[in-house]
């Protein structure tokens, strides 16, 4: 099978290119920039600008894929709030110039998306909750999502959640790694326990990726982890786990911290679907900590 997978220097992208890389597939690996992963067998990597509508076309019908995982994306929620001309362009517009050429090539397409797409009110949520998103980047995605439903075409859409994990570079921070620098530093943090996810351990969703690829599986699946947490729990369970001082860590309202944009409060994923259908079985989040951090697991 020919695969060709957009955003592959992101978190999640890199760890596709390394779990396809050592499949029987033949991945076409694209970002804006070099790629960042060594490159690999059954790796071919092809730089593309996906808000460039007649490259995106050149390329697909170029490579004429089976598949298209299309994981690029503007993720920054505050970014978008404030630039919202560039998270269309790159989130929605993008998405259906990606459609419209996949179109020509009968291409499957499976599309990462978000929690953001609901409100928060109601979670957590199964697949065929109504969504209802309170910010830009969130409506960003429906828009995104919608264009996929109604291409035409066979799609799965990939639902996810405040995803955590290290990349090979070590650039890229999320959560646990910025608690684990400020507390490393002795630096008191302030953390939201007023909102409410399941954490999804990066190789947790990758895995989850492939399977919807390699099962030909078909329309949304929520795929995060079996946690419910809110992130100042989080943050406090790996301070636990590293010996560092939790007592830096102070509990705070979304409401205390300048956002641009809003965050729904309680959203998190139920996840039987994608455990029926597709087998999935994500790590718990004690184990997502000793895997992040390379550690051994403590006991209870």
């Amino acid at each position: 099978m020919k695969i060709l997978l957009t955003g592959s220097n992101g978190l999640l992208g890199s760890r596709l290119v390394n779990k396809l890389a050592n499949s029987q597939h033949h991945l076409v690996a694209t970002s804006r920039t070099a790629l960042q992963n060594d490159i690999q067998k059954n790796v071919e990597f092809r730089t593309l600008d996906i808000t460039d509508g007649p490259a995106v076309n050149r390329l697909i019908n170029e490579v004429k894929p089976d598949v298209i995982v299309h994981a690029a994306a503007m993720t920054q929620v505050d970014e978008c709030e404030l630039n919202k001309i560039d998270c269309w362009n790159t989130n929605v517009t993008a998405t259906r110039f990606i459609v419209d050429a996949a179109r020509e090539t009968v291409s499957r397409i499976i599309f990462i998306s978000t929690d953001f797409v609901f409100d928060g009110q109601h979670g957590p949520y199964r697949e065929e909750d109504e969504t209802n998103p309170v910010n830009y980047y969130g409506s960003s995605k429906v828009g995104a999502e919608k264009a996929v439903m109604e291409s035409g075409l066979d799609w799965a859409i990939v639902r996810t959640v405040l995803v955590v994990g290290t990349t090979a570079d070590g650039q890229r921070q999320n959560l646990l790694s910025w608690v684990k620098e400020k507390l490393e530093r002795g630096e008191a943090i302030r953390v939201v326990d007023d909102q409410v996810r399941t954490p999804t351990f990066v190789d947790d969703l990758a895995d989850g990726v492939v399977l919807v690829l390699e099962k030909n599986a078909s329309g949304i699946y929520h795929i995060a982890g079996k946690d419910t947490l809110t992130p100042f729990q989080m943050a406090v369970k790996a301070a636990k786990f590293l010996q560092l001082d939790s007592s830096l860590i102070q509990k705070a309202d979304a409401n205390t911290f300048t956002q641009a944009a809003l965050r729904p409060p309680t959203t998190g994923f139920i996840i039987d679907k994608a455990r029926r259908e597709l087998s999935y079985d994500p790590h718990s989040f004690s184990h997502v900590l000793a895997k992040v951090f390379g550690r051994e697991l403590q006991p209870e």
